[in-house]
This record gives C-alpha cells, sequence and structure tokens, in this order.
C-alpha cells in the first residue's frame, strides 16, 4: 500500500496548493515530489488529480481518499509525539476528543487550569458535531473522549460525570421568560424552533407529541442547538436546549427556564479500552469534573437561570473508574 513519504507528499500539496510549494516544505525538489504522487496514484489505482485544470486539483475520489489519509497521518504524527515523550520518561500529552460546545463551555477552562499547574502538560483537541460523534469515535485516535450520552462502542469505554436537563431557551420579552418552569403542553401555543431529526432532543420532542397526540408549531429547523438558540435570539421562538449549548451560542441574554416532563442528559468520558490512562489523563478528567462541580456551586449564588449571567442548573456525578 501507499508509504508514508506519498501520503506526507500529498497532505504537503493540499495543504499547500501546488507541487512546488509541497516540495518546498518537505524540503525536496519538485521531480521527487511530483514522482511520488505519481507513485501514489498508480498504487491506489483510481485518479486523485485531475489534470485537465490547471493548477492541479483533486478529482472527487482524491477528496474521499485524502479525508482518510487525514487521518492515519494524524495517527502518525500522534505516534510520534508519543514516542518523543516515551523516551523523555513522561506522558503529558492528551489527545481530546469532543464536540464544539462541549469543549467551549467545559473542556477549555480545563485545559488553561491544568496547563497552569502543569508546564509539561501539552493537549491537542479535535471536535466533531454530536450527530457525528458516533462515526468519528472508531476512526479518531484520542486519549480521552467527552460527549453526552449514550454512546456505545466496543473499543471504549464510557463512565457519566455529569448530569443536566433540557431547558426551554428565549429570550426576556418571551411569554415563558417568567415562568418557574415550561410544560410540554406550554410549547404548544407558540413557536418552537426545532433541531434535526436526529438529535437526542428533537427525537424526545417528538416523542412527547406521539404519547400526547399534540403537534408542535415549527416555522424554523437548525442543524444544531447552538444555530437553535441563536434563532431563539433573534425573537423567532423558543427551544429546547442542552443548557451548556445554550452557554456557548454566544446569545448574552438568552433565559433557560427547567423544561417538564424533566429531560436528563448526562455526560460522559470515553476511554480506549486498548490502551492505558496516563496521569495526564486522569487529572484532566479529573479536572474537568472539578469545573463542572463548581459550575454547580457557582448556580447558587446566582440562581436566576440565564445564559451568559449564571452557569447551567447542574448536578455533579462522582467518576467512578470501575463502572463500565
Amino acid at each position: 500500500m501507499a508509504s508514508q513519504r506519498e501520503l506526507e507528499a500529498l497532505r504537503a500539496f493540499v495543504e499547500s496548493g501546488s507541487v512546488s510549494q509541497a516540495a518546498e516544505r518537505l524540503g525536496r525538489t519538485q521531480p521527487q515530489v511530483g514522482r511520488l504522487l505519481t507513485a501514489l496514484e498508480e498504487e491506489v489505482g483510481f485518479p486523485i488529480f485531475s489534470r485537465d485544470t490547471r493548477p492541479l486539483t483533486l478529482t472527487r475520489e482524491g477528496r474521499e481518499f485524502y479525508s482518510q489519509v487525514e487521518r492515519v497521518l494524524s495517527g502518525y504524527d500522534g505516534l510520534k509525539r508519543f514516542a518523543a515523550q516515551m523516551r523523555q520518561g513522561r506522558r503529558d500529552h492528551v489527545r481530546v476528543l469532543t464536540a464544539p460546545f462541549i469543549a467551549h463551555a467545559i473542556v477549555a477552562d480545563a485545559v488553561a487550569a491544568l496547563a497552569a499547574t502543569s508546564p509539561s502538560f501539552t493537549a491537542s483537541i479535535e471536535s466533531r458535531v454530536r450527530l457525528d460523534i458516533e462515526t468519528w469515535v472508531g476512526q479518531e485516535t484520542f486519549d480521552l473522549g467527552i460527549t453526552v450520552l449514550p454512546l456505545s462502542h466496543p473499543a471504549f469505554k464510557t463512565e457519566e460525570f455529569l448530569r443536566t436537563e433540557a431547558m426551554v431557551a428565549m429570550l426576556p420579552d418571551h411569554p415563558f421568560a417568567h415562568y418557574d418552569s415550561v410544560d410540554f403542553l406550554d410549547l404548544i401555543e407558540v413557536d418552537v424552533i426545532v433541531m434535526h431529526p436526529r438529535s437526542i432532543i428533537r427525537q424526545h420532542l417528538e416523542r412527547l407529541c406521539r404519547e400526547t397526540g399534540k403537534t408542535l408549531k415549527s416555522r424554523f429547523e437548525a442543524t444544531n442547538g447552538v444555530i437553535a438558540c441563536q434563532l431563539a435570539g433573534r425573537g423567532l421562538g423558543c427551544c429546547l436546549s442542552d443548557p451548556f449549548v445554550a452557554q456557548s451560542s454566544g446569545v448574552p441574554n438568552l433565559v433557560l427556564k427547567p423544561f417538564r416532563p424533566a429531560f436528563p442528559l448526562q455526560y460522559g468520558f470515553l476511554y480506549p479500552t486498548w490502551q492505558s490512562r496516563s496521569p495526564a489523563v486522569d487529572e484532566l478528567a479529573s479536572e474537568i469534573a472539578r469545573i463542572a462541580h463548581a459550575q454547580h456551586l457557582l448556580l447558587n449564588v446566582h440562581p436566576e437561570n440565564t445564559a451568559g449571567a449564571a452557569a447551567p442548573r447542574v448536578r455533579s456525578v462522582q467518576t467512578d473508574s470501575s463502572q463500565a
């Protein structure tokens, strides 16, 4: 199959935009890189490059192939980094895979806190949207995954570390803004922004519709919760949201109210079963759980449920390393 040199030549070509710049980046001559790319194309047995255009571009098959190449090379990069750390007698680098809103709401603060106390600690953070995480999780190389459960994969062990509830997000002038909580039957009377049909919150709302025989009034559908909250921030209705998603939406005056019947959301860590956990992985996981607990305590000081004004209403769950 293709050699690492051929794959690196392809990556250099894609990222730099030309064979000449790829050669400069790799410290090779342009003919050398050209031969590597030609050999790669002959080896895979299908056209990677479209030679009918100038400059040279990837074919559709070439783009799909490159997406796999990038994952393979990321694995190579991780192995090099791991080997360097082992030679130095330490394993302080953590590869994190999570959703963008979790990275913003929880992970970034945890990484910053650990970096402040451990000068040798380093991390790389890859983000994938929640809808695709189950596909990506089996293809990515990571030490610590953070996602909304449930998620089941034979190569990974899951441990719940946080539990919260979905909340209704809206502007301060919305009719529900002064409610103590919002019932599902209340939603029937107003415009509701819904999410992608595969999202767990959308599926929960559809289940309640079937059970009650009611129908939601929905003019707008969003790919994810961040966009749904942003639309709610434009006064286009309210939406049922994960409070961490609402916090990450960038809408400063979004009001969050408890939803009834309560819909619990569980957050969990993912650990590869085929490798042992380094102390840095355990420290980062503990810091993430600690920050979640701190947000819960902050809510007791600032009880108003407003995104941007207070942390989401969560309760911390102790991580049990023996729990499957």
